[in-house]
């Protein structure tokens, strides 16, 4: 009888699963070895956040972190600060994350949810009902019994109030002071600064005001509210003075909202209109683009 005579291309397939095999063992050994080493090296340098600030010279542990913000702004420092934990102490559960979620963000799966040891939902809508709510945020805050938080970008990160509260209730806010928060928070407070040092600035409707920095790092009403937009008319004879594109914006605005490039009188108008609606109650300037 003729032995079985099977054709190359079976021949050939068998080899290749032969070797296909023998490398995924290969990858699951190196794979296995790799995570024992990780973890032999997080056994070995491991230490206590206690420890790392002790040696460090540090005054407090700041240990449980309340993620005042939502999206990438959050998903980012979590990730980054699990990191370092990792890289300086040798474990990434020596922090411990508290996310604010809305239910937009919860319904979306949000990766930054998903990130953090636990979270707290907040109201949906506007972020004025949610990420940028200061009262909000300290209340959450003191509920979770945090350490600190970190307000991230945009929304409550540049209200100089969120800080002065959480200071009364000896939390930690991860960002700067209160006085500068008023000296450079405010888009059109720090552009009359900028005019007060001499700074070099784009045409806009707030041309020629200076002011004086006063202790708490804000500046005074009068020269403030002389550099804000009161209506649409006041916004069509800066244009008139400055010249077209120009753009117009909401101080307290953020993430894209509030803000409007206007090229003609029908934009400016229809601009003005958007803007005023998209962040209730802001300050309103215009600048040349």
């Amino acid at each position: 009888r003729k032995p079985l005579s099977l054709p190359s291309s079976f021949l050939v397939c068998s080899g290749r699963f032969r070797l296909i095999h023998r490398t995924t063992r290969k990858l699951q050994h190196r794979v296995s070895s790799l995570s024992s080493a990780n973890f032999n090296m997080e056994a070995s340098n491991r230490q206590t956040l206690q420890e790392y600030v002790n040696t460090h010279g540090g005054r407090r542990v700041l240990k449980r972190i309340l993620i005042a913000n939502n999206g990438m702004a959050a998903t980012k420092a979590i990730m980054s600060m699990r990191q370092w934990a990792f890289l300086e102490l040798g474990s990434q559960s020596e922090l411990e994350f508290i996310a604010m979620a809305s239910k937009d963000d919860l319904q979306a799966n949000a990766e930054f949810i998903r990130l953090a040891d636990s979270y707290v939902e907040v109201p949906p809508g506007k972020n004025i009902n949610n990420y940028a709510n200061v009262d909000l945020i300290v209340k959450i805050a003191k509920e979770q019994r945090v350490d600190c938080v970190w307000p991230g970008w945009g929304h409550a990160s540049e209200n100089p109030a969120l800080p002065l509260a959480l200071a009364e209730l000896g939390i930690t806010f991860l960002g700067p002071t209160a006085p500068v928060m008023h000296a450079l928070g405010d888009k059109i407070a720090s552009t009359i600064l900028a005019q007060s040092s001499k700074v070099p600035c784009i045409p806009w409707n707030g041309d020629g005001i200076t002011a004086e920095i006063q202790s708490d790092g804000s500046i005074p009403q009068e020269p403030f509210k002389a550099a804000c937009l009161q209506n649409y008319e006041e916004a069509l004879a800066c244009v008139r003075r400055i010249g077209y594109p120009v753009v117009l914006k909401a101080s307290e605005g953020g993430g894209g909202k509030g803000i409007r490039k206007c090229t003609n009188d029908e934009e400016l108008k229809v601009g003005w209109e958007q803007v005023c609606a998209e962040v209730v109650g802001s300050p309103i300037f215009m600048m040349q683009l």
